[in-house]
């Protein structure tokens, strides 16, 4: 499986747009509420990975682990922990 590059300055829009499975991962990583357009259509314009698992207490590292469970790549420079 090819690796997939997530920029975490991206907003999380950008990102389903650019990958649209993002969007099923997502919400099994936590993100329930991106299934819903409305949502991924407003606050996902504005909202990161980062800062949306900070408001849903959602572990940054956890997170970016799923998403190289499911063949992403994260730069460690992008990076920041939340902990």
């Amino acid at each position: 499986m090819d690796k997939k590059q997530i920029d975490l300055s991206q907003s999380v829009n950008v990102l389903c747009t650019q990958h649209p499975e993002l969007i099923t991962i997502l919400a099994t990583l936590g993100f329930t509420e991106i299934v819903k357009p409305l949502m991924l259509n407003t606050v996902g314009k504005l909202m990161t990975l980062p800062k949306g698992a900070a408001m849903r207490n959602i572990d940054l590292d956890d997170l970016i682990q799923g998403l190289q469970e499911h063949g992403y790549y994260i730069e460690e420079e992008m990076h920041v922990s939340n902990k």
